[in-house]
């Protein structure tokens, strides 16, 4: 499966910035996968390639950050990977299998800040 089971990870405030290349740094030295991904590391993110789970670039839609040494989901994150999937720049290329897990995974994100999934919002698709 290339969808990480759910986490149910704490969230940031709502406010809080999101710098996708600083969390992926701290993650990477959270999970003590600073040469090769695990599992620890797999957790910050919604979708890996799982036939090439020792490349970090087989890793997709990164959604947590390392705060006060636990790994948490950051709204803002959770927002920019709902929009991808909605196809805000350009889209992401998963396979279709995954397209619903991963809506679904980044959908209890949205449900426990109190919002709603882009694609659950009736509004124009970019899809």
């Amino acid at each position: 499966m290339a969808v990480p089971h759910f986490q149910d990870l704490p969230l940031a405030d709502r406010d809080r910035k999101w710098d996708g290349n600083a969390a992926e740094k701290r993650g990477r030295k959270w999970a003590q996968a600073e040469d090769v991904p695990n599992a620890k590391y797999r957790d910050a993110h919604v979708w890996y390639d799982e036939s090439k789970p020792e490349n970090f670039s087989s890793y997709k839609l990164l959604i947590a950050d390392v705060i006060a040494g636990k790994l948490t989901a950051v709204p803002r994150a959770v927002m920019a990977a709902g929009a991808v999937m909605d196809g805000s720049r350009g889209g992401i290329n998963l396979p279709s299998v995954d397209i619903d897990r991963v809506k679904s995974h980044l959908a209890k994100y949205y449900r426990k800040m109190g919002d709603t999934p882009p694609w659950d919002r009736g509004g124009i698709s970019h899809r």
